[in-house]
């Protein structure tokens, strides 16, 4: 939880400094009527590279597409069935839950059945360990 809070006030902060820079003096009417772009670079390119440099060091991997997607949201679901209906949360619950385990974390089964528990679906200490494992026999976790 700590990291999705890093991660934010890391884009707040971006976003705040893009949006604070101005070129345009006061004094000139013209600036007033036209505003002027507060930035010549493609958007979202510069944040993300800061926001996947933060959630690296914090133990966070990236998101998986394709056949590594498809092989952990295979695995997780093996763990709990129920977790895969909304594969975008267990997704983000499975990079999360890395940063646990990367972070030497402690009661990780316990961690990983409170993160996987979500509208529907419950999630034992029991599947939470399967989970654990999972991500560990993967590679998942390695950031």
């Amino acid at each position: 939880m700590r990291t999705r809070t890093t991660v934010v006030a890391i884009a707040i902060a971006l976003a705040a400094a893009v949006t604070g820079c101005s070129s345009g003096d006061d004094t000139d009417t013209d600036a007033k009527a036209t505003p002027k772009p507060t930035s010549t670079r493609a958007p979202g390119s510069e944040p993300s590279a800061d926001v996947s440099a933060a959630e690296k060091a914090a133990g966070i991997p990236p998101v998986p597409t394709g056949v590594k997607r498809a092989q952990l949201l295979r695995a997780l679901g093996a763990a709990n069935p129920g977790i895969v209906k909304y594969e975008d949360k267990a997704i983000d619950a499975a990079r999360n839950q890395c940063m646990a385990i990367n972070g030497g974390g402690r009661k990780l089964d316990r961690t990983a059945s409170q993160r996987f528990t979500y509208k529907d679906v419950t999630t034992t200490e029991t599947q939470g360990k399967q989970i654990n494992d999972a991500l560990k026999g993967l590679g998942f976790c390695k950031a």
